[in-house]
């Protein structure tokens, strides 16, 4: 782990698996940093504009009222982890371009004692709402590679999947690499999601290439979520309506 934020520059993968199948893989690029203690490069901002930036009001809580790690240590608390003001907090996340600002998935990375024990699945939607998952193994033990960790599925992500099922989360960080898989039971085939890449220091050099290579940042992402739902409703997949989302913010 580096002392000031990283740049990953990641790969992303999407499967969905039963009678009407689709999968597709593209680049992606994520920044991981400490919002309560960032050390960052030209480039790249906390709370104020830039190329490329991280706001607390976009992570940790409401969608567009966040709070960011200080929403996090309320969490460790109410789940009981034994020191929530001593843990270390991450944010791996795809940072606003210009302003422009939507994320699939961040993922808060808990440590303490040096291990990762906890990780907090940010998610949302292109309808405007949020859920997140609440992922740690029973007395906050250390998550190792091989761990499996599984969440009930109870937020509307796609118009095209049910509100159903279980996820099972793995998360291998190391110094080197991040890698992280998330299969998604529901009795209709399932679908699969990896993010995987290398851990890089984030420089102007890494973060304008990163600019120039995939350039709009979140409008990009856009426009490849409704692409591949155009790919979807041509396949003739069924068509489900939004539900309400969750009353709670925060469930495992």
């Amino acid at each position: 782990m580096t002392a000031g934020a990283e740049h990953i520059r990641g790969r992303t993968w999407h499967g969905r698996r039963g009678a009407i199948a689709n999968a597709f893989s593209y680049g992606v690029d994520f920044v991981l940093l400490e919002p309560e203690a960032p050390r960052l490069p030209a480039l790249l901002s906390h709370n104020r504009f830039n190329l490329w930036a991280v706001h607390d009001r976009h992570h940790g809580g409401a969608r567009g009222a966040g709070e960011g790690a200080a929403w996090v240590r309320r969490q460790l608390a109410a789940h009981g982890h034994p020191d929530p003001e001593e843990a270390r907090i991450e944010l791996l996340t795809q940072p606003s371009f210009l302003g422009l600002h939507f994320n699939p998935v961040s993922f808060w990375l808990i440590w303490h004692a040096g291990a990762l024990n906890a990780v907090i699945a940010e998610v949302n939607n292109t309808m405007g709402d949020r859920h997140s998952y609440f992922c740690a193994r029973p007395g906050f033990a250390p998550i190792r590679p091989r761990d499996e960790i599984t969440a009930t599925k109870i937020f509307h992500v796609s118009p095209f999947q049910d509100t159903r099922g279980t996820y099972r989360f793995h998360f291998r960080v190391t110094d080197r690499r991040i890698a992280i898989r998330i299969a998604l039971e529901d009795g209709a085939g399932g679908v699969l999601a990896t993010l995987n890449g290398a851990r890089r220091p984030a420089t102007p050099r890494s973060l304008l290439g990163a600019a120039l290579r995939r350039p709009m940042g979140s409008g990009r992402v856009v426009a490849l979520i409704l692409w591949q739902a155009l790919k979807l409703w041509a396949k003739g997949a069924r068509f489900r309506r939004r539900p309400a989302p969750p009353a709670e913010e925060i469930s495992s």
